[in-house]
Protein backbone atom coordinates (compact mmCIF):
# COMPACT_ATOMS: atom_id res chain seq x y z
CA UNK A 1 0.00 0.00 0.00
CA UNK A 2 1.52 3.23 -1.24
CA UNK A 3 2.16 5.63 1.75
CA UNK A 4 0.21 9.27 1.44
CA UNK A 5 2.60 12.11 0.31
CA UNK A 6 3.79 14.31 3.39
CA UNK A 7 2.89 17.82 3.35
CA UNK A 8 5.77 19.85 1.82
CA UNK A 9 3.76 23.23 1.77
CA UNK A 10 7.01 25.70 2.05
CA UNK A 11 6.50 29.32 3.45
CA UNK A 12 5.84 31.81 0.97
CA UNK A 13 8.04 34.82 0.96
CA UNK A 14 6.53 38.10 0.11
CA UNK A 15 7.78 40.13 -3.26
CA UNK A 16 8.57 43.26 -2.09
CA UNK A 17 7.68 46.41 -3.93
CA UNK A 18 10.21 48.58 -5.35
CA UNK A 19 8.98 52.31 -5.88
CA UNK A 20 10.90 54.01 -8.99
CA UNK A 21 9.95 57.38 -10.35
CA UNK A 22 7.60 58.95 -12.27
CA UNK A 23 9.22 60.74 -15.68
CA UNK A 24 7.35 61.39 -18.74
CA UNK A 25 4.97 58.93 -18.44
CA UNK A 26 7.74 55.84 -17.49
CA UNK A 27 8.80 54.67 -14.61
CA UNK A 28 13.11 55.25 -14.16
CA UNK A 29 15.45 54.94 -10.92
CA UNK A 30 17.26 57.90 -10.21
CA UNK A 31 19.84 58.07 -12.70
CA UNK A 32 22.14 58.21 -9.71
CA UNK A 33 21.70 54.87 -8.65
CA UNK A 34 21.02 56.17 -5.08
CA UNK A 35 18.46 55.04 -2.44
CA UNK A 36 17.48 56.06 0.87
CA UNK A 37 15.86 54.46 3.74
CA UNK A 38 11.68 55.20 4.32
CA UNK A 39 10.75 54.23 7.83
CA UNK A 40 7.15 54.72 9.57
CA UNK A 41 6.43 57.24 12.47
CA UNK A 42 8.46 54.59 15.07
CA UNK A 43 11.23 54.11 12.81
CA UNK A 44 10.49 50.76 11.28
CA UNK A 45 11.82 50.35 7.46
CA UNK A 46 9.33 50.01 4.99
CA UNK A 47 11.33 50.56 1.89
CA UNK A 48 14.11 52.23 -0.28
CA UNK A 49 13.02 55.08 -2.55
CA UNK A 50 15.00 56.70 -5.25
CA UNK A 51 16.79 59.71 -4.15
CA UNK A 52 17.16 61.85 -7.54
CA UNK A 53 19.55 64.03 -8.50
CA UNK A 54 19.88 67.36 -10.26
CA UNK A 55 19.74 65.19 -13.71
CA UNK A 56 16.52 63.35 -12.42
CA UNK A 57 14.96 66.88 -12.26
CA UNK A 58 16.58 68.16 -15.40
CA UNK A 59 15.13 65.16 -17.36
CA UNK A 60 11.63 65.81 -15.31
CA UNK A 61 11.22 69.47 -16.69
CA UNK A 62 12.03 68.09 -20.50
CA UNK A 63 8.98 66.06 -20.17
CA UNK A 64 6.99 68.74 -18.85
CA UNK A 65 7.51 71.05 -21.32
CA UNK A 66 6.99 68.42 -23.84
CA UNK A 67 3.21 67.84 -22.49
CA UNK A 68 2.41 71.31 -21.89
CA UNK A 69 1.33 71.89 -25.48
CA UNK A 70 -1.17 68.53 -26.12
CA UNK A 71 -2.27 69.15 -22.20
CA UNK A 72 -3.10 72.83 -22.31
CA UNK A 73 -4.43 72.39 -25.64
CA UNK A 74 -6.86 70.01 -24.28
CA UNK A 75 -10.49 70.92 -23.65
CA UNK A 76 -11.12 71.98 -19.93
CA UNK A 77 -13.78 69.52 -20.19
CA UNK A 78 -12.00 66.33 -21.25
CA UNK A 79 -9.31 67.25 -18.50
CA UNK A 80 -11.98 67.19 -16.04
CA UNK A 81 -12.73 64.01 -17.53
CA UNK A 82 -9.31 62.74 -16.85
CA UNK A 83 -9.01 63.96 -13.76
CA UNK A 84 -12.51 62.45 -12.55
CA UNK A 85 -10.92 59.44 -14.35
CA UNK A 86 -8.31 59.46 -11.57
CA UNK A 87 -10.70 59.88 -8.82
CA UNK A 88 -12.16 56.38 -10.12
CA UNK A 89 -8.87 54.69 -10.34
CA UNK A 90 -7.98 55.93 -6.59
CA UNK A 91 -11.20 54.50 -5.47
CA UNK A 92 -9.76 51.04 -6.84
CA UNK A 93 -7.05 50.87 -4.84
CA UNK A 94 -8.29 51.98 -1.77
CA UNK A 95 -7.14 49.45 0.34
CA UNK A 96 -3.58 49.99 -0.70
CA UNK A 97 -3.21 53.92 0.04
CA UNK A 98 -4.99 52.76 3.30
CA UNK A 99 -2.12 51.00 4.35
CA UNK A 100 0.67 53.22 2.74
CA UNK A 101 -1.17 56.60 4.80
CA UNK A 102 -1.42 55.00 7.85
CA UNK A 103 2.35 53.53 7.71
CA UNK A 104 3.49 56.98 6.69
CA UNK A 105 1.80 59.40 8.97
CA UNK A 106 0.86 56.87 12.01
CA UNK A 107 -2.63 56.92 12.01
CA UNK A 108 -4.80 53.99 12.99
CA UNK A 109 -6.63 52.06 10.14
CA UNK A 110 -10.27 54.39 10.49
CA UNK A 111 -8.29 57.58 10.66
CA UNK A 112 -6.14 56.98 7.83
CA UNK A 113 -9.45 56.08 5.80
CA UNK A 114 -10.87 59.29 6.09
CA UNK A 115 -8.10 60.66 4.73
CA UNK A 116 -7.72 58.70 1.84
CA UNK A 117 -11.74 59.27 1.02
CA UNK A 118 -11.19 63.24 1.38
CA UNK A 119 -8.22 62.73 -1.12
CA UNK A 120 -10.31 61.08 -3.52
CA UNK A 121 -13.21 63.48 -2.90
CA UNK A 122 -10.66 66.42 -3.83
CA UNK A 123 -9.92 64.80 -7.22
CA UNK A 124 -12.89 65.12 -8.43
CA UNK A 125 -13.99 68.34 -6.87
CA UNK A 126 -10.87 70.05 -9.12
CA UNK A 127 -12.03 68.13 -11.86
CA UNK A 128 -15.32 69.51 -11.35
CA UNK A 129 -13.58 73.04 -11.31
CA UNK A 130 -12.01 72.40 -14.84
CA UNK A 131 -14.46 73.86 -17.20
CA UNK A 132 -15.75 76.66 -14.46
CA UNK A 133 -13.00 78.34 -13.34
CA UNK A 134 -12.60 80.35 -16.83
CA UNK A 135 -16.19 82.15 -15.77
CA UNK A 136 -15.35 82.64 -12.39
CA UNK A 137 -12.01 84.84 -13.35
CA UNK A 138 -12.30 86.06 -16.95
CA UNK A 139 -15.74 87.20 -18.48
CA UNK A 140 -16.17 91.19 -20.37
CA UNK A 141 -14.71 94.14 -18.83
CA UNK A 142 -16.42 97.43 -19.44
CA UNK A 143 -15.21 99.96 -21.26
CA UNK A 144 -15.48 103.58 -22.52
CA UNK A 145 -15.11 103.22 -26.21
CA UNK A 146 -16.31 100.86 -29.06
CA UNK A 147 -14.79 97.96 -28.25
CA UNK A 148 -15.26 94.58 -26.98
CA UNK A 149 -12.59 94.04 -24.08
CA UNK A 150 -12.26 90.34 -23.20
CA UNK A 151 -10.63 88.64 -20.73
CA UNK A 152 -10.08 84.76 -20.04
CA UNK A 153 -6.95 82.47 -18.00
CA UNK A 154 -4.33 80.84 -19.61
CA UNK A 155 -2.32 78.00 -18.08
CA UNK A 156 1.53 79.06 -16.97
CA UNK A 157 3.33 76.59 -17.73
CA UNK A 158 5.56 74.39 -16.28
CA UNK A 159 5.29 74.57 -12.28
CA UNK A 160 7.62 72.88 -10.12
CA UNK A 161 5.65 71.63 -6.64
CA UNK A 162 7.03 70.74 -3.12
CA UNK A 163 5.03 68.71 -1.67
CA UNK A 164 3.77 68.96 2.12
CA UNK A 165 6.04 67.42 3.83
CA UNK A 166 3.21 65.99 7.04
CA UNK A 167 0.36 65.13 4.77
CA UNK A 168 1.77 62.54 2.49
CA UNK A 169 -1.54 61.88 0.57
CA UNK A 170 -4.08 64.65 1.04
CA UNK A 171 -1.82 67.59 0.79
CA UNK A 172 0.14 66.29 -1.81
CA UNK A 173 -3.49 65.67 -4.05
CA UNK A 174 -4.27 69.53 -2.93
CA UNK A 175 -0.84 71.03 -4.23
CA UNK A 176 -0.76 68.86 -7.48
CA UNK A 177 -4.57 68.87 -8.93
CA UNK A 178 -4.96 72.76 -9.12
CA UNK A 179 -2.15 73.11 -10.99
CA UNK A 180 -2.92 70.54 -13.54
CA UNK A 181 -6.41 71.09 -13.86
CA UNK A 182 -6.15 74.03 -15.04
CA UNK A 183 -3.90 73.34 -17.63
CA UNK A 184 -0.60 73.13 -16.52
CA UNK A 185 2.07 70.70 -16.38
CA UNK A 186 4.17 69.38 -13.21
CA UNK A 187 7.22 68.71 -11.28
CA UNK A 188 6.54 67.16 -8.47
CA UNK A 189 9.02 67.00 -5.35
CA UNK A 190 7.30 64.33 -3.06
CA UNK A 191 7.31 64.94 1.22
CA UNK A 192 10.94 63.60 1.74
CA UNK A 193 9.96 61.53 5.13
CA UNK A 194 6.82 60.23 3.51
CA UNK A 195 7.36 59.62 0.14
CA UNK A 196 5.72 56.37 -0.45
CA UNK A 197 1.84 57.71 -1.07
CA UNK A 198 3.13 59.42 -3.89
CA UNK A 199 5.09 56.91 -5.80
CA UNK A 200 2.31 55.15 -5.61
CA UNK A 201 0.10 57.59 -7.16
CA UNK A 202 2.13 57.45 -9.94
CA UNK A 203 1.37 53.81 -11.05
CA UNK A 204 -2.64 55.24 -10.91
CA UNK A 205 -1.45 58.50 -12.94
CA UNK A 206 -0.05 56.19 -15.61
CA UNK A 207 -3.08 53.83 -16.16
CA UNK A 208 -5.64 56.92 -15.86
CA UNK A 209 -5.40 58.39 -19.37
CA UNK A 210 -3.30 61.61 -18.19
CA UNK A 211 -0.54 61.81 -20.88
CA UNK A 212 2.85 61.02 -20.21
CA UNK A 213 4.98 64.19 -18.55
CA UNK A 214 1.98 66.15 -17.31
CA UNK A 215 2.61 65.31 -13.62
CA UNK A 216 6.00 63.84 -12.99
CA UNK A 217 7.17 62.36 -9.66
CA UNK A 218 10.49 63.37 -8.18
CA UNK A 219 11.90 61.78 -4.23
CA UNK A 220 14.30 62.39 -2.45
CA UNK A 221 16.17 65.19 -0.36
CA UNK A 222 13.42 68.03 -0.78
CA UNK A 223 16.11 70.96 -0.88
CA UNK A 224 18.70 69.36 -3.23
CA UNK A 225 16.03 68.81 -5.82
CA UNK A 226 14.45 71.97 -5.51
CA UNK A 227 17.57 74.07 -5.94
CA UNK A 228 17.94 73.32 -10.01
CA UNK A 229 14.25 73.64 -10.25
CA UNK A 230 13.70 77.17 -8.37
CA UNK A 231 16.53 78.34 -11.14
CA UNK A 232 15.51 76.22 -14.07
CA UNK A 233 15.20 78.74 -16.85
CA UNK A 234 12.25 76.54 -18.16
CA UNK A 235 10.33 76.50 -15.19
CA UNK A 236 7.78 79.38 -15.05
CA UNK A 237 6.11 78.86 -11.76
CA UNK A 238 7.32 77.29 -8.01
CA UNK A 239 4.61 76.23 -5.00
CA UNK A 240 7.09 76.19 -1.96
CA UNK A 241 4.48 74.17 0.17
CA UNK A 242 6.89 71.59 1.20
CA UNK A 243 9.81 74.19 2.07
CA UNK A 244 10.46 75.32 5.49
CA UNK A 245 11.34 79.37 5.86
CA UNK A 246 14.92 79.31 4.95
CA UNK A 247 14.49 76.90 1.95
CA UNK A 248 12.16 79.23 0.73
CA UNK A 249 13.92 82.00 1.02
CA UNK A 250 16.93 80.78 -0.88
CA UNK A 251 14.79 79.85 -3.55
CA UNK A 252 12.56 82.46 -3.79
CA UNK A 253 15.55 83.93 -4.91
CA UNK A 254 16.40 81.97 -7.22
CA UNK A 255 13.14 81.76 -8.58
CA UNK A 256 13.18 85.69 -9.67
CA UNK A 257 16.18 85.09 -11.98
CA UNK A 258 13.40 84.16 -14.87
CA UNK A 259 10.56 86.19 -12.85
CA UNK A 260 9.03 82.80 -11.75
CA UNK A 261 5.42 82.93 -10.39
CA UNK A 262 6.10 81.93 -6.75
CA UNK A 263 3.14 80.65 -4.18
CA UNK A 264 4.86 81.36 -1.10
CA UNK A 265 4.55 78.14 2.10
CA UNK A 266 1.05 78.97 3.68
CA UNK A 267 0.27 77.41 6.83
CA UNK A 268 -2.38 74.83 6.90
CA UNK A 269 -3.54 73.27 10.08
CA UNK A 270 -6.05 71.06 8.37
CA UNK A 271 -6.33 69.62 4.83
CA UNK A 272 -9.48 68.16 4.91
CA UNK A 273 -11.12 71.76 4.51
CA UNK A 274 -12.46 72.89 1.10
CA UNK A 275 -9.96 74.87 -0.61
CA UNK A 276 -10.58 78.19 -2.67
CA UNK A 277 -9.63 78.79 -5.83
CA UNK A 278 -6.33 80.48 -5.43
CA UNK A 279 -4.65 77.45 -6.12
CA UNK A 280 -5.65 77.49 -8.97
CA UNK A 281 -5.23 81.34 -9.88
CA UNK A 282 -1.89 81.68 -8.18
CA UNK A 283 -0.47 79.75 -11.29
CA UNK A 284 -2.91 81.34 -14.07
CA UNK A 285 -2.17 84.24 -16.36
CA UNK A 286 -4.81 86.40 -17.85
CA UNK A 287 -4.96 87.53 -21.31
CA UNK A 288 -7.10 90.01 -22.48
CA UNK A 289 -8.58 90.65 -26.36
CA UNK A 290 -9.74 94.31 -27.80
CA UNK A 291 -12.10 93.78 -30.58
CA UNK A 292 -13.92 97.01 -32.29
CA UNK A 293 -17.66 97.49 -32.10
CA UNK A 294 -17.80 99.77 -34.62
CA UNK A 295 -19.26 103.48 -34.48
CA UNK A 296 -21.99 103.70 -32.13
CA UNK A 297 -23.93 106.74 -31.61
CA UNK A 298 -27.39 108.29 -30.86
CA UNK A 299 -28.07 106.99 -34.40
CA UNK A 300 -27.00 103.04 -33.72
CA UNK A 301 -24.54 101.16 -34.26
CA UNK A 302 -22.77 101.49 -37.75
CA UNK A 303 -23.60 97.50 -38.85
Amino acid sequence: MSEKPKNTEQQRLSVFKTYKLYVGGKFPRSESGRVYEVTDSKGNWLANAPQSSRKDARDAVVAARKAFGGWSGATAYNRGQVLYRVAEMLEGRRDQFVREVADAEGLGKSRAAAVVDATIDRWVWYAGWTDKIAQVIGGGNPVAGPFFNLSSPEPTGVVAVLAPQESSFLGLVSVVAPVIATGNTAVVIAGEKCPLPALSLAEVLATSDVPGGVVNILSGRTAEIAAPLAAHQDVNAIDLAGADEALAKELEIAAADNLKRVLRPQPVDDWTRTPGTERMTAFLETKTVWHPTGALGASGSSY
